[in-house]
């Protein structure tokens, strides 16, 4: 890797310089997960991260998060290197999927303080941070709660709450509407607009549609760990020729009619 250490054009986004992961398998030898990753990602923005399942989306953004180390090439995350810097690339960032669980012998408040400690929070700020979430979040006939009583969808709300409990400059959101029901789905939505009018960073991944067509201002079209095509919904829909984002992404990854797309 090269000695770079900051992402001066973009301090408070993210930034992916040919971001590449290969795992070895015993029967299946090399995969390829990620191939050669640029993109970038800006304050009051949400870029959207679209591909089928299996697509490398969630692979990308664990590589950007410090869980995993790249097989090669570099990444910034609100100005951090993700490898030299990965403490403070933490101390940046809100990671919410879904499939993040929750201690279900805990209430929501106390999940809160508990994350909150490890980001460094403490006494009054902590708990004037917990205040406001529970109210912005409307959890409180519930934050006193244990978890393991509690809806899917107040589950939902308290993982976001518990992704901006330090306030982080970036955001990234893995599928958080699955398995949700229509108003939920739209809460969550409603509080993704929310952080971007916030100044947020956000990188949104997702395989459905309308969420990217509601949500996205630039979106990146990912297929078999690589990635096709990016701009805006209209741009992608104009550079394809076709009336529909559903249309112009299947255009974009090389579906043909009589395939599989998943």
């Amino acid at each position: 890797m090269s000695q770079l250490t900051s992402n001066q054009s973009n301090p408070q986004g993210v930034k992916t310089q040919n971001l590449r992961k290969v795992y070895s398998e015993p029967k299946r030898g090399e995969v390829i997960a990620v191939e050669d990753a640029t993109l970038e990602a800006h304050p009051g923005q949400i870029l959207g991260l679209l591909g089928k399942n299996g697509a490398g989306k969630s692979t990308l953004l664990r590589m950007l998060s410090t869980v995993i180390t790249p097989t090669s090439g570099e990444a910034w995350v609100g100005g951090h290197h993700t490898i030299n810097d990965s403490s403070k690339v933490r101390q940046n960032l809100g990671f919410m999927s879904a499939s993040t669980a929750l201690y279900g012998r805990m209430s929501p408040r106390e999940i809160l303080n508990y994350f909150g400690e490890l980001y460094g929070l403490s006494g009054d700020s902590l708990q004037s941070r917990i205040r406001f979430l529970i109210d912005r979040l409307e959890m409180g006939s519930y934050a006193d709660g244990l978890c393991d009583k509690l809806s899917t969808g107040q589950k939902q709300r308290v993982n976001i709450a518990r992704t901006l409990i330090h306030d982080p400059a970036v955001l990234f959101f893995d599928e958080p509407t699955s398995g949700l029901d229509v108003v939920m789905s739209q809460d969550v939505m409603s509080f993704v607009e929310d952080e971007r009018t916030r100044g947020k960073t956000i990188i949104y991944c997702t395989h459905i549609m309308s969420e990217v067509e509601r949500l996205c201002d630039q979106v990146v079209c990912i297929h078999d760990g690589t990635i096709m095509g990016s701009g805006t919904v209209e741009h992608l829909k104009s550079s394809t020729g076709e009336q529909t984002l559903e249309r112009a992404f299947l255009s974009i990854v090389g579906y043909k009619s009589g395939e599989n797309p998943s």
